[in-house]
């Protein structure tokens, strides 16, 4: 399905998953002898939590930031047990063969670093790069349980300070630094206006339903996905505080991996933004060990 251009540096592209879903990305141009790099958010998250990333590398290089399903622009699905990894990894390959892409850089956060590991052990030839943002192989059980906590509960606001006001509430533990300014930010990223005028999450409330099933928040064996970006460049961040990304977990990472570099984003929680200065040099950092593994594979 064809793009639409708006103002704001951008295209919007479309593409349909294997059981009839029109699914969403922003499209930010760069240069066409890199390889671009595929964004992938966290549970509740979508393409406007890279917005930072984006306005920062956008015409050096093209980044694509997925919305999965039920979240932003894409559909929602009529099966809420389609809400899981492999369902997503599955809509994720089409994306890739509709955009005819045969190498790229991902980057995941969260759940996106999940997809991230999965589309390593079934596409791993394509990627030649990676960044895990707070997630590993293995999940801490007390960050689950809190996430479980909220998601899936709606809210609804009359005014993007109000909304502003309640992210701050939820939130003030992993970004305890904020202020008014960054909470309004982010609540434009994870909030949206509907017809009605009213500011609600931009998720499908039922992406909670197959989350609360022990189990079906990552895929059967996460260490042997992880073992299939051996070979290419590897950032994993990790924020300070994280109740998800235990620093054992990170440390055992970097141990399995001679070409993953950790960085650590100082008093963050669950998740980092990437728009922190540790993480910005990390990400300049491997993305000039990918330009370079490359150009010494075409020398």
């Amino acid at each position: 399905m064809g793009e639409k251009h708006n103002s704001q540096g951008f295209e919007d592209g479309f593409w349909w998953s294997n059981d009839g879903l029109r699914l969403h990305y922003r499209d930010y141009p760069g240069r066409g002898d890199r390889p671009p790099i595929l964004c992938f958010p966290g549970l509740t998250r979508n393409a406007r939590d890279f917005e930072g990333l984006a306005e920062r590398l956008a015409g050096e290089w093209r980044i694509i930031a997925v919305e999965l399903r039920g979240r932003g622009e894409s559909a929602y699905a009529k099966d809420s047990m389609s809400y899981v990894p492999l369902t997503y990894l599955q809509d994720v390959e089409a994306l890739i063969a509709h955009l005819k892409l045969d190498r790229f850089i991902a980057f995941g956060t969260s759940l996106g670093g999940i997809l991230t590991m999965l589309l390593a052990a079934a596409e791993g030839d394509h990627i030649v790069g990676a960044l895990l943002n707070d997630v590993g192989p293995e999940l801490d059980s007390a960050g689950l349980a809190r996430i479980r906590g909220y998601v899936g509960r709606s809210a609804s606001f009359a005014t993007w300070m109000h909304a502003a006001r309640a992210t701050a509430e939820a939130n003030r533990d992993v970004y305890p630094d904020y202020g008014v300014e960054d909470w309004l930010r982010m609540a434009k990223r994870l909030y949206s206006l509907t017809s009605t005028g009213r500011i609600t999450l931009d998720y499908d409330m039922k992406i909670a339903e197959p989350f609360r099933v022990p189990g079906n928040e990552a895929g059967p064996d996460m260490w042997r996905a992880y073992d299939r970006l051996q070979g290419c460049p590897l950032l994993i961040v990790r924020g300070e505080t994280s109740d998800i990304f235990p620093a054992s977990v990170a440390a055992r990472m970097v141990e399995r991996n001679a070409d993953a570099e950790l960085v650590v984003v100082p008093r963050t929680g669950h998740a980092p933004t990437l728009e922190e200065p540790e993480a910005v040099a990390g990400i300049d950092r491997l993305l000039a060990r990918v330009e370079a593994r490359l150009s010494a594979a075409t020398a």
